[in-house]
């Protein structure tokens, strides 16, 4: 018995709800790279680009301690508390000790801090309107199948 040729077998019909979230995710990563880029070019690493926006922007009071950072991080609290010393070491952020309870470290963005997180706002804002527009075009049209590659 001969094995099904694969350029004529019956391709299976996929998901409308799959090739979306397929497509949401592609997007999704290609923002995340442009992020580290930009990250890299102003001289910080994707960890304390992502730090500083935590520092500044999470809980709207503009700091936060390390434990709430380590939420916002996704990741455990000695990684973090590690991320707030090196970037504290480089003039991002500084810390004080908590008002009520010493254990509490609190942590600020710098000036310095601030300053290159605005300039990264400013570009992710631009990319963010091209993401946007990206999902709203995939959202109402219906995707295109990529052709296949030869020898695949």
């Amino acid at each position: 018995m001969r094995a099904p040729n694969p350029s004529t077998a019956r391709k299976p019909a996929v998901d409308p709800l799959i090739r979306r979230q397929a497509w949401f995710r592609y997007q999704l990563r290609r923002f995340l790279r442009f992020s580290e880029q930009a990250a890299r070019a102003s001289g910080l690493t994707p960890q304390q680009h992502q730090l500083l926006l935590g520092v500044a922007g999470y809980t709207g009071r503009g700091w936060a301690t390390v434990s709430e950072l380590s939420e916002f991080l996704q990741e455990r609290h000695n990684a973090v508390v590690g991320l707030v010393e090196r970037s504290a070491r480089r003039g991002l952020v500084r810390k004080e000790p908590g008002a009520g309870d010493r254990r509490f470290v609190r942590v600020f963005p710098t000036e310095k801090g601030l300053a290159i997180l605005e300039k990264l706002a400013s570009l992710h804002r631009d990319e963010l309107a091209r993401v946007q527009a990206r999902l709203l075009t995939v959202a109402k049209a219906k995707p295109q199948v990529i052709p296949e590659t030869p020898g695949a």
